[in-house]
């Protein structure tokens, strides 16, 4: 009963989460004219070449398809409805659809591979509950009817184990898994299953080609605030630069006191007098009617909002003429502190199609690899829906199938190439891009970057892994790391490296095999992200690197899968906790140790192995190692079975008083 209890309780804090997120899946309200995104991409380079994903099987989990759409007509080759247990994966939501349409809709819209097959295998309803045993089982079934490409666009806001599984499955039958991040941002860590999984591709949500992906900026005195255009308000041919002047709540009465002509406005959201609603259309208009330029309402509660100009209750007629922006209520109060008579401010909307959306979920997932791994457009997209209509949609659910389509086109010039393969000639490939200052996204904000077609599809070089992560120390300064670079061959390449505060690089390059030594230059302890640039025929390609520099050091000692683990510091200390981890089935063997105590724990598979410390539960350090072959033939049952050896004892011990407890009750 506890553990239904506790079942029932998750069930419902997921399902409430879901329909929070859902929120983000339509945006009605904001109208484009066409479907801009795909040759936003660059799509249309490989539609010149006669690449539209002809020959390629794609397999979309969602909540089915409208199976009467005329841009979907023969699209559909299979599927199953998981839900009903029926071979009619009708959709009655709109979600899988309007994915579906996006990859492969040969109509009045022309998706991304417009010539793709489908198989569509419906796991929820209402795309609001998804059990994570069914999403498994159109896994399992894909893989059985022979699918080239799987799309999941719902997942769940947590780690699941067997969903990963699931994945790493399909990704060993040959098949390329690309996943959605997940609309939980702008918050930190995050992405979920199966978006954590580190071999699928995980996809979050860059804006679009549409007037209607607007940023903006808020500076004073040098410093900028963090500010979000309202819904409804118009970008700026040329910036404001103009007094910021308190207007309290923007009611009519609130301005008659002061002359605001060619003002910011300051106002804070809501009302003082209690139940009375001052919409932001109201603040907006009453700023508008006494001369000012622009509004900034910062929140009436912690934290930052998105607000709205149009909405239901709107006065008819009612259009914004002037920028309403949304600040913090923490931001709001410093400024409003700072105001004198004269405190000027410079403010900006303005287009930027690569600005990564608001709502997109963020890493990291873990410290041995990077998620996301891409963006794409993810906002305003404009694809089929049920009923025989079309939608306007954002979320990353909608991201997820521009790179599922480009896969296709890639996957139909070049069908030998391994799904390693194919997540790193996409990522390579991809366009850096830039916040509203015109700084670098970090890389658990947009991975690598927001795909572009017309790249991948004339990539000539594989590079393997597309990211980097170096762990350097005081006791550790220099570490090497190799990349496998296919398809060099006699044409000239050149090599560069981003320029590092805190490491200097230099490289070596041997036929294919690229050797990377990073050497510590600065004892700054973070994380630092820098980046290598390979050029090769006017293609430029680029890889992520994170240094991670600790004052805490791992050293490792291998033989035949045999580990030998030390930790050393220049502080004391007195415990460390060593976790070892098999990337593929995710095992952990962990042991415990004491400064002058080695820890010494044996594997029993080749791969490559995740090694964290974590000491005295302040420090952490990290390190990875490569068991090429096991070459010892003793079986440890504790290490077999992957688990710890002291709570083994304790169960024994336990089982053994239980015994003999039960024996003395007996006698009596």
């Amino acid at each position: 009963m506890l553990y239904q209890k506790i079942f029932f309780l998750v069930i419902l804090v997921f399902t409430g989460t879901i329909l929070i997120s859902s929120q983000l899946q339509s945006t009605e309200n904001i109208s484009i004219l066409v479907n801009n995104s795909g040759p936003f991409i660059g799509t249309s380079i490989p539609f010149q070449s006669g690449y539209d994903g002809s020959g390629i099987i794609i397999s979309i989990i969602d909540t089915g398809i409208d199976l009467s759409h005329p841009d979907l007509e023969g699209k559909i080759i299979g599927g199953y409805d998981f839900v009903d247990n029926d071979d009619m994966p009708e959709d009655v939501n709109g979600h899988g659809t309007q994915v579906a349409g996006i990859i492969a809709a040969n109509g009045n819209l022309k998706g991304i591979a417009p010539n793709s097959k489908i198989l569509m295998y419906k796991v929820s309803e209402d795309g609001e509950s998804v059990p994570s045993h069914l999403i498994i089982k159109a896994i399992e079934k894909s893989i059985e009817d022979g699918a080239d490409i799987i799309n999941i666009s719902l997942g769940i806001n947590q780690t699941n184990t067997k969903i990963d599984q699931a994945v790493n499955k399909a990704i060993r039958n040959n098949i390329f898994v690309v996943t959605a991040a997940g609309n939980f941002g702008p918050e930190l860590n995050t992405i979920g299953s199966p978006g954590i999984n580190p071999n699928a591709i995980t996809v979050g949500a860059t804006f679009n080609n549409v007037t209607s992906s607007i940023v903006s900026t808020f500076e004073i005195e040098g410093k900028t605030f963090n500010v979000f255009p309202m819904v409804g308000t118009q970008s700026l041919t040329e910036p404001i630069t103009s007094q910021i002047i308190f207007g309290k709540y923007g009611r009519v009465h609130d301005l008659l006191e002061n002359n605001f002509e060619g003002s910011i406005l300051l106002i804070e959201r809501g009302s003082d007098i209690e139940n009375e609603i001052v919409y932001f259309s109201d603040k907006e208009k009453n700023a508008a009617d006494v001369g000012a330029k622009a509004i900034v309402v910062y929140n009436n509660k912690p934290g930052i909002f998105f607000g709205e100009l149009i909405h239901e209750y709107v006065d008819e007629g009612y259009n914004p003429t002037i920028p309403a922006l949304s600040l913090s209520r923490e931001d709001g109060l410093l400024i409003k502190e700072i105001l004198q008579s004269d405190t000027k401010g410079i403010l900006d909307v303005f287009y930027h199609p690569d600005f990564v959306a608001y709502f997109s979920s963020r890493g990291p997932v873990s410290p041995f690899y990077i998620k996301p791994d891409l963006v794409a457009p993810g906002a305003f997209i404009n694809t089929t829906d049920i009923n025989g209509n079309y939608k306007i949609s954002s979320g990353t659910s909608f991201a997820a199938p521009h790179v599922a389509g480009t896969a296709a086109l890639i996957l139909q010039k070049n069908p030998q190439l391994t799904p390693q393969e194919l997540k790193s000639i996409l990522m390579t490939t991809s366009e850096i891009v830039y916040d509203q200052f015109d700084d670098r996204f970090p890389i658990e904000v947009s991975g690598n970057g927001r795909i572009d077609a017309s790249k991948a599809i004339n990539a000539e070089l594989i590079i393997m892994p597309p990211n980097l992560i170096f762990d350097l120390s005081p006791a550790n300064q220099i570490q090497t790391k190799n990349f496998k670079i296919k398809g060099i061959g006699h044409e000239s390449l050149s090599i560069r490296f981003e320029e590092s505060h805190v490491a200097d690089f230099d490289y070596n390059l041997d036929n294919e095999n690229l050797v990377i030594n990073a050497k510590l230059t600065e004892q700054s302890l973070g994380e630092f992200e820098s980046r290598i640039f390979v050029n090769h025929n006017e293609i430029d390609y680029h890889i992520p690197i994170i240094v991670r520099v600790s004052e805490v050091a791992i050293t490792i000692n291998e033989d035949g899968g045999k580990l030998s683990i030390d930790v050393s510091s220049p502080s004391s200390w007195s415990y460390a906790k060593i976790s070892i981890i098999n990337k593929e089935t995710g095992k952990t063997f962990t042991d415990s140790i004491m400064p002058g105590k080695n820890s010494e724990i044996t594997v029993y598979q080749p791969g490559e192995y995740w090694i964290e410390a974590e000491i005295d539960r302040t420090l952490s350090a990290y390190a990875t190692i490569q068991v090429e072959k096991i070459e010892h033939g003793e079986k440890n049952l504790v290490n077999m079975l992957n688990l710890p050896e002291k709570p083994i004892l304790i169960i024994f011990a336990i089982m053994i008083v239980t015994v003999i407890v039960g024996l003395l009750v007996r006698r009596r």
